[in-house]
């Protein structure tokens, strides 16, 4: 995922930012005492990907990226639309708690750019996705970095058509929905009111996408390591947020983890959940690594 790449992310600063002033009134408004939902993985499972992490001679890696980490985040579905069969054999191949968080597929937001013929194109989507039943997590829509504030009305037509049925985050990357306050507080109120996680990325290149602004009780995150040793200091001061988020009345933390070089992302998940269970208090299973189970590459 080279989003966001830097060439020297040591100089920049990658603080996380304050808040959102709006966010811990989204959190109040917990009425279900819940329990706390927690989701950790990678972008994908495939070996080429995932170096250092598959045991040798593994043969079926989804089976044993299953065994490790308790979600995914596809990606896989972002570049065409796969058959029923496809997510049944992966639904059976997993445990009974694991989830799928997938990308909707670019033919709705890249190549048709919400554009009123997509909306067939995403009924096939989602009927083929469904499959996945209770294992599917939040789907998730990632716009083009140059979809703009001018296709506003795209975005209105999209969200009063989504079936709520199916959890639903959406990831803005043209820096026009944040730059304008005014945008912004639409948008932050049009995905409230509907229920709809606001995607948060944090990437060493594109600090304007860190809003820290919740429009539902999901922290839907997507990390992108610079692969500089400066990602496992990142990632502590997240687990740090998102305990204090907690605390505010967070009840479902679905957090992804990627590199600009996909070399260890399995290894900085593993940092990162065994941080995060002291912060929350939970139990998440550490990930096994083959680098003598030392928790940072650096």
């Amino acid at each position: 995922m080279k989003f966001g790449k830097v060439t020297n992310p040591e100089l920049l600063n990658l603080k996380l930012p304050k808040d959102h002033i709006d966010t811990a009134a989204v959190l109040k408004k917990v009425t279900v005492n819940s329990n706390l939902n927690i989701s950790v993985g990678c972008a994908k499972w495939n070996k080429q990907d995932l170096k250092n992490f598959y045991p040798k001679g593994t043969k079926d890696e989804l089976k044993y990226y299953a065994s490790q980490f308790n979600s995914i985040e596809l990606n896989a579905t972002f570049y065409r639309i796969f058959p029923a069969e496809q997510y049944q054999k992966w639904y059976d191949k997993t445990p009974e708690d694991f989830k799928f968080y997938p990308k909707i597929t670019n033919e709705v937001s890249h190549l048709n750019r919400l554009n009123n013929n997509v909306y067939p194109i995403l009924d096939r989507y989602l009927q083929a996705t469904s499959t996945l039943k209770e294992k599917l997590g939040t789907i998730f829509l990632q716009l083009h970095t140059n979809f703009d504030t001018k296709e506003w009305d795209k975005v209105v037509q999209f969200v009063k058509y989504w079936p709520k049925e199916f959890k639903l985050a959406i990831e803005f990357r043209h820096p026009d929905w944040f730059a304008n306050k005014t945008i912004a507080q639409e948008l932050y109120y049009l995905l409230q009111e509907n229920n709809i996680a606001n995607t948060i990325v944090d990437t060493a290149g594109r600090r304007d996408l860190l809003h820290m602004r919740l429009t539902n009780n999901e922290a839907f995150v997507r990390f992108v390591g610079a692969n500089h040793k400066s990602d496992y200091d990142r990632l502590e001061e997240w687990t740090t947020r998102l305990e204090n988020w907690k605390e505010k009345g967070l009840k479902n933390i679905h957090f992804f983890v990627h590199q600009n070089m996909e070399l260890e992302s399995p290894l900085l998940s593993a940092s990162f959940i065994a941080s995060l269970n002291k912060k929350v208090d939970s139990n998440l299973k550490i990930p096994k690594t083959l680098l003598d189970n030392r928790l940072t590459l650096f």
